[in-house]
Order: structure tokens, then C-alpha cells, then sequence
């Protein structure tokens, strides 16, 4: 998508700066797939104390690959 915007230009050396990604293009898209995923993961957060696991689950031994 095409868009035209005017951004701050301080606060784009400075994101610059933190991430070494130097393309304004890779930049904006960096930023927009962190906020996304951001808000995917408080998405998450709101299943806390609804998910109900077998009296059997042993994340232990599933880690372990046995």
C-alpha cells in the first residue's frame, strides 16, 4: 500500500539509531510487525484462567521430547 506521511524526524534518528536499520521503508515495516505482534501477544493474555489442561499434562517431559 502506498501512502505518503510526514514523519518526526528526530524520532526517526532515533529509531534509526536503536534498530541499525538504516532504510525508512524496512524501518516502517520493522515497526508495524512489532506492534502488531505486541498486541497479539495482550490478545494471549486475556486467555489466562480459561484454559483448563488434563490432570495428566507434564510440560516436563514434553520438553524433554519423550
Amino acid at each position: 500500500m502506498r501512502t505518503n506521511v510526514v514523519l518526526d524526524d528526530r524520532l526517526m534518528k532515533e529509531a534509526i539509531r536503536y534498530s541499525g536499520i538504516k532504510i525508512k521503508k524496512a524501518l516502517i515495516n520493522k515497526a508495524i510487525q512489532d506492534f502488531v505482534e505486541n498486541y497479539k501477544r495482550k490478545d494471549l493474555r486475556k486467555l489466562k484462567g480459561k484454559i483448563h489442561f488434563r490432570e495428566d499434562y507434564n510440560y516436563k517431559t514434553l520438553r524433554k521430547g519423550l
